[in-house]
């Protein structure tokens, strides 16, 4: 089998253009280009903000890049795979708005293609992941229900099944276990889909990177127009800090990209542009800040 790669390129270059188009529109600012090549084969097209009004930082990063071996991140469990050359595309992008009270947002699609060692010999093997999920400083529970909703609706044409499973696994995906909380109120999180082929694993897929918009920026209107202080940027800092260690120390996107030799400018956008730490700190009991560790639980949103 020989996988229709050209169609998934298009999508998500079009993924790309749209939520850009979309960001600039709210923020009142132009995305900057930055296209790259890389040595060992492909290249991507970073879009980014830095500094804007609503957003402090917002990356919107297409790549498309290939290999001659797959890294170990991509073969651990896949040990059949171990030794192809390989060829990975999709849009990932993370948002640090400037206001405390709008939260955080992270999203993938992507597309892995292991090729067949030698030509005729194998088949090439596929698979699509992705998610969106939602990270809040302060606790809005009806932003984190509209949220769960549009990804519940995302996925509905696919099988009840697919929601609870996929909110579970990204639960239990963006769980700091030093921590012992969620990275944020979760969302969606899926990996290695290729069971019941490629047509319709990759319509799951653009459903998935299709509801970003009307699942995000609802969120951003309502709650651009509230007004804080040093208070709660401080506070944002400090929960932006979680972030960095959840990102540093656990995520497969960024180890993959570090140990596939990618653009450590453009994996490291997700980055938030300030954060801090504190030793031993905790809320003041009864504050809205220590009301967001109770929603830092996994729990039905719907």
């Amino acid at each position: 089998m020989t996988v229709p790669i050209a169609a998934a390129y298009d999508y998500f270059l079009d993924l790309q253009a749209r939520i850009v188009s979309a960001l600039e529109e709210a923020d009142g600012t132009g995305f900057q280009t930055d296209q790259w090549t890389r040595d060992e084969g492909g290249g991507g097209i970073s879009r980014y903000l830095e500094g804007g009004p609503l957003f402090e930082r917002a990356g919107v990063l297409f790549s498309h890049v290939q290999g001659k071996t797959l890294p170990p991140s991509a073969s651990a469990h896949r040990k059949e795979l171990a030794g192809r050359p390989w060829e990975a595309m999709g849009v990932s992008m993370v948002l640090h708005p400037r206001n405390p009270y709008i939260p955080t947002v992270h999203m993938n699609v992507r597309l892995f293609v292991a090729h067949a060692a030698q030509e005729g010999a194998d088949d090439d093997v596929f698979w699509f992941g992705g998610g969106l999920d939602l990270t809040p400083c302060y606790a809005f529970e009806d932003d984190a229900r509209h949220f769960h909703q549009v990804c519940h609706d995302a996925l509905a044409p696919f099988g009840a099944d697919k929601y609870p499973a996929y909110k579970k696994w990204c639960d239990e995906y963006f769980y700091l276990k030093h921590r012992n909380e969620t990275r944020g109120v979760g969302g969606l999180f899926f990996d290695d889909l290729n069971e019941q082929g490629f047509d319709h694993s990759f319509a799951l897929t653009r459903s998935v990177g299709d509801c970003f918009l009307d699942a995000y920026l609802p969120i951003v209107d309502k709650r651009r127009g509230m007004e804080y202080t040093d208070r709660q940027r401080d506070f944002q800092a400090y929960r932006r800090g979680r972030y960095v260690e959840f990102n540093l120390v656990f995520d497969r996107g960024t180890l993959f990209g570090l140990q596939s030799g990618g653009r450590t400018e453009s994996i490291l956008l997700s980055m938030p542009p300030m954060a801090a730490w504190r030793y031993c700190w905790s809320p003041r009991e009864d504050s809205p800040e220590a009301a967001l560790s109770a929603f830092l639980k996994p729990r039905e949103w719907l």
